[in-house]
């Protein structure tokens, strides 16, 4: 009996959600539509980078282009930005997703905070 192979359908989404996750050691750009359902990503490890250069608004401005023209292939042309984490790339990463031709139509930061829940990590000796 022969397999047959689905053919994979080009989603069109006009307006989309893009999800910038910044730690301190990498930036992530995922582009969902408005299900959450995953179009495109892109990070500063894919854009390149490799080690300490990774935590750079640089690297995370890059990684907000490339995630941006993956996009433009969907047809998102608007997309409403949510920024989680506490690292240096969260406001270079929109500034790439601006230079790399989207719309950003409201940014918003839904980095978890707890309402003293759980006890925190050891302070970090340096």
């Amino acid at each position: 009996m022969a397999k047959v192979a689905k053919k994979k359908v080009k989603r069109h989404v006009t307006r989309a959600v893009a999800h910038v996750r910044s730690t301190f050691n990498n930036t992530m750009v995922t582009i969902t539509d408005f299900n959450g359902e995953t179009l495109c990503w892109a990070s500063a490890g894919t854009a390149g980078f490799k080690g300490t250069r990774k935590s750079t608004p640089f690297a995370a401005q890059r990684a907000g282009e490339n995630a941006a023209q993956a996009a433009r292939r969907f047809g998102v042309s608007e997309v409403e930005v949510k920024v989680k984490g506490p690292g240096s790339g969260r406001e270079s990463a929109v500034s790439g997703l601006q230079s790399g031709g989207l719309r950003v139509q409201s940014i918003e930061d839904v980095t978890p905070l707890p309402h003293n829940g759980c006890r925190p990590r050891r302070k970090r000796r340096v």
